[in-house]
């Protein structure tokens, strides 16, 4: 998995509540259980003029010169809510949204994100919209950066905001660690409990 530590780029708003897993990516849009060939389907229900279609839709922030190459998304209020998919967050990651800060998650969501590296960051609505207008008068060059070594974001207009994150989730995107690396790093404590269970019921380790 690839490692998170500090991420400095264009941050896009999209300050809508309750935005669900079918709205990031349509099901239409899942065409394969790969991670690969998913970026064009993101938002595809807001981000084209047509269901199925491409041209895009020119009101759609995404969409919008000012926001391109967006690499940190900020967004309302129960983030990622319906569906369990997982495609709705290889979908951001492909597009290259690896940060998404909101007042909640889905807690599904949240913990698919760190799972592929994302990095989710709660903050209040407030906040969180004090940081989409300290960024818009010109979002190229007025970048936020998203340090999770230091849990700060940082920007323009003296932006320093502190954020929180459960350690194990902190360790897991700062090493590029998934479920199963965290497991292994138990191997010893494992492999000592197998000996012993061996010796206390041999009958279950027979081939």
């Amino acid at each position: 998995m690839r490692k998170f530590d500090v991420l400095t780029g264009v941050a896009v708003p999209l300050l809508r509540a309750n935005v669900d897993t079918d709205a990031i990516i349509p099901s239409r849009e899942m065409k394969s259980v790969s991670k690969r060939g998913l970026a064009d389907g993101l938002f595809a229900g807001w981000r084209y003029t047509a269901i199925g279609g491409r041209e895009p839709n020119a009101e759609f922030v995404l969409n919008q010169p000012a926001y391109a190459g967006a690499r940190i998304l900020l967004a309302g209020e129960n983030f990622g809510c319906g569906s369990s998919r997982e495609h709705a967050v290889w979908a951001l990651d492909e597009y290259g949204i690896h940060a998404v800060v909101a007042p909640s998650f889905a807690p599904i969501f949240q913990g698919n994100c760190v799972r592929n590296g994302i990095l989710p960051v709660r903050l209040d609505a407030a906040t969180v919209a004090r940081l989409a207008a300290v960024v818009a008068p010109d979002p190229q060059r007025r970048l936020l950066t998203v340090d999770l070594v230091r849990q700060q974001i940082t920007g323009p207009d003296d932006i320093d905001l502190p954020f929180a994150i459960e350690p194990e989730a902190r360790e897991m995107l700062l090493e590029g660690l998934d479920a199963i690396d965290l497991t292994l790093r138990h191997r010893d404590a494992i492999e000592a409990f197998r000996g012993r269970d061996r010796g206390r019921r041999p009958w279950i380790y027979l081939s």
